[in-house]
């Protein structure tokens, strides 16, 4: 369990991004490892859909840790739990999240800064007591574990890109290990965020998919997540398939697809 946290923060290198890779699933997390990914995370949204509900706080912490620990047995790699708020208000269910994380054997968690499941932003001096008391457990424990602290205004548009970095600044005082605002409005932003921060710093491909990891390394960036995309892109797929045969007969859809047997040997392998 140590060792995957210390493998885990060893990944994170400003200006040599890494894949985080998101998986859904037992059998997306296999063959993700499978194909090569150095690490995963949990996908709050994906891991959502599966349970046939929307994103955004209507998963429970105890639904969250079941699934992470599945995703755990089933790999050898470092694997970071996307667990929302922390699943709930106060700095002390954050410090908790945390050792329960740990406990079942992530390598670390993100905690955001978003009064769940509305998308209000915790004031900023909350949102730094939570990071405070989830470093502060974090660094309790016996091995090592990655907290990474999220700056969601952004994305949910409650907030400004100053804002985003003075609450990143403050997450980063506060112990944060990696600090993410997911979806900037431009790489101008991204590379601002890299360069007025000094922890690592996560990027989400959401928006930023005509871009390459060189792209991304220039400017500092340490990490690459993916979030629910591979997640999305399932779903697209099955919705133009679907859609073509209820409409029109056609079956084109389902021209591309992997072979039994390459599926079968990444469920076998761990």
């Amino acid at each position: 369990m140590s060792d995957l946290g210390s493998k885990f923060r060893a990944l994170h290198q400003p200006g040599n991004p890494f894949i985080l890779a998101n998986a859904w699933d037992i059998g997306s997390a296999k063959m993700l490892a499978g194909l090569g990914a150095q690490a995963l995370g949990t996908s709050s949204a994906a891991h959502a859909f599966t349970l046939g509900r929307p994103d955004m706080g209507n998963v429970t912490r105890d639904e969250a840790l079941t699934h992470a620990q599945d995703m755990i047995a089933a790999v050898q790699i470092p694997i970071q739990g996307d667990f929302e708020n922390g699943f709930g208000d106060d700095p002390e269910t954050c410090a908790e999240t945390v050792r329960l994380s740990a406990e079942i054997g992530l390598a670390g968690i993100c905690i955001e800064d978003t009064m769940l499941p509305s998308d209000t932003p915790y004031d900023i001096d909350l949102a730094v007591e939570r990071i405070r008391a989830a470093a502060a457990a974090a660094r309790a424990l016996p091995h090592d574990f990655v907290l990474t602290a999220r700056a969601d205004g952004l994305m949910l548009n409650t907030y400004d890109i100053d804002e985003a970095i003075q609450r990143l600044q403050a997450f980063e005082q506060a112990g944060a290990d990696c600090l993410y605002a997911p979806v900037p409005k431009s790489m101008a932003d991204l590379a601002r965020i890299c360069r007025e921060t000094t922890k690592p710093v996560n990027a989400l491909i959401a928006g930023y998919t005509d871009q390459d990891l060189d792209q991304f390394a220039k400017i500092g960036v340490a990490r690459v997540s993916l979030g629910s995309a591979l997640a999305r892109a399932t779903h697209r797929v099955i919705t133009d398939s679907m859609t073509d045969m209820i409409e029109n007969g056609g079956f084109t859809g389902l021209g591309r697809t992997i072979s039994g047997d390459k599926v079968d040997a990444f469920m076998t392998n761990k």
